[in-house]
């Protein structure tokens, strides 16, 4: 076996410095010169002395039944074998549909999805392959996953804006909660944060998504709001609330004037909720609501203006779509611990898993609740889902960009 504490260029440079020396060398300096390299390199005796003899060199092969073949044994020639692939383009279109309905997801994602999302865009007549190729794609890793898409990935770089307004009343009352302190082992922990539609102009009135994750699980809930008056921001989290399949027993917001005032304050003691914020100007005390605000409200609402009734019933049907779509159907991974090493940081991650799933395993959920998830997820049609996603959207842009040509217009 070969020597794995040196890799193949090293092994390659190694055979070309003693094959010089090797042919020049007599017998008794061949044989010492051939030990050398095989404890170096833990090439095969045969094998090496082969390497040394020709590298370099063209060898003719006499074939019994043909021509003669001609070989190059040069160490810097990468050698391919024609091997027939095992994951062939039957494969990578089944993969691609996959990858498709499923948002495009990174290929532990995709692989972790694999066993329940290929049952379900067959039983949709979405997806038809043979025995053969279900098999290899219950086989498949993710590093092959990405072989085998590489081709097809596009990258897609937006940019983020921020319309939070300072809320400097009561901040000393409101206990301050980073992104080490989330211990708690159970689900109904929130973390709450707007994300604007203004579409780069913020004059006037214009919806935000008021957007809420659970730490433990990672369930993910949207509600749309007219404007960010309390009225609207109350009412939005009591629909979250009757949503959630589990009760809030805890909130954690930024230092934004819409939460941070009596009104939250005194709905979170009347729910017997715990109340903290984070430190201003650190993001990171709120990293899983944010990255949710990229990830899934930036990645399906967009960037446009939305200050008309029409969008904002589009944008409650569109984000309650994408809610059971992401809660049912994108596996996540959870950080399980941290450790550094010198200057690097080692992150180790559980398996990837649906917030649907981590709700089923979870005990402080009622069993009944969890029977109507799953009952729901029976009667989810992931296709059909994705589909109407992508309606909606066509919907929702084609109606901002008129009202953004009919205003230039005037």
């Amino acid at each position: 076996m070969p020597n794995k504490e040196l890799d193949l260029m090293t092994r390659k440079k190694i055979s070309r410095q003693l094959a010089k020396r090797y042919r020049k060398a007599s017998k008794k300096e061949k044989s010492q010169i051939l030990n050398e390299f095989c404890s170096l390199t833990g090439y095969n005796r045969t094998y090496a002395s082969f390497l040394l003899r020709n590298a370099g060199k063209t060898i003719t092969i006499k074939t019994p039944s043909g021509p003669r073949i001609r070989i190059v044994a040069d160490p810097n020639r990468t050698i391919r074998r024609n091997r027939k692939p095992i994951y062939d383009e039957d494969v990578r279109k089944a993969l691609f549909i996959l990858w498709t309905y499923l948002d495009f997801p990174c290929s532990r994602y995709l692989r972790a999805a694999i066993p329940w999302a290929v049952p379900k865009l067959e039983e949709e007549g979405i997806l038809q392959v043979s025995d053969t190729v279900r098999e290899k794609l219950f086989k498949i890793s993710p590093a092959t996953i990405d072989r085998l898409l590489a081709s097809l990935r596009k990258s897609i770089t937006q940019k983020s804006r921020s319309c939070t307004r300072r809320g400097n009343l009561l901040k000393h009352q409101i206990p301050i909660r980073t992104h080490r302190d989330w211990t708690e082992q159970e689900p109904g922990f929130l973390e709450i944060d707007l994300v604007s539609h203004d579409g780069g102009n913020t004059r006037g009135d214009f919806a935000y998504t008021l957007v809420a994750v659970d730490i433990h699980t990672g369930w993910v809930e949207m509600v749309p709001l007219k404007n960010r008056a309390r009225v609207w921001t109350m009412e939005g989290l009591d629909k979250i609330a009757q949503r959630l399949p589990f009760p809030i027993r805890g909130l954690d917001c930024d230092n934004d004037s819409a939460f941070i005032n009596y009104h939250l304050k005194t709905w979170c003691e009347e729910q017997n909720v715990v109340f903290t914020r984070s430190r201003p100007y650190w993001k990171n005390d709120n990293c899983h609501v944010e990255q949710k605000n990229g990830h899934v409200v930036r990645r399906f609402v967009g960037y446009f203006r939305y200050d008309t009734p029409q969008a904002l019933a589009l944008l409650y049907e569109l984000e309650y779509k994408v809610g059971l779509y992401v809660n049912f159907f994108k596996p996540t991974r959870k950080l399980v611990e941290k450790v550094r090493e010198g200057t690097k940081v080692k992150r180790v991650y559980d398996e990837p898993k649906t917030p649907y799933q981590r709700v089923l395993e979870d005990p402080m959920v009622p069993e009944e609740v969890k029977e109507r998830l799953r009952k729901q997820f029976k009667d989810l049609k992931l296709g059909a889902l994705r589909k109407e996603i992508l309606r909606l959207q066509q919907e929702l842009f084609a109606l901002a960009t008129r009202v953004e040509v009919d205003h230039e217009d005037v």
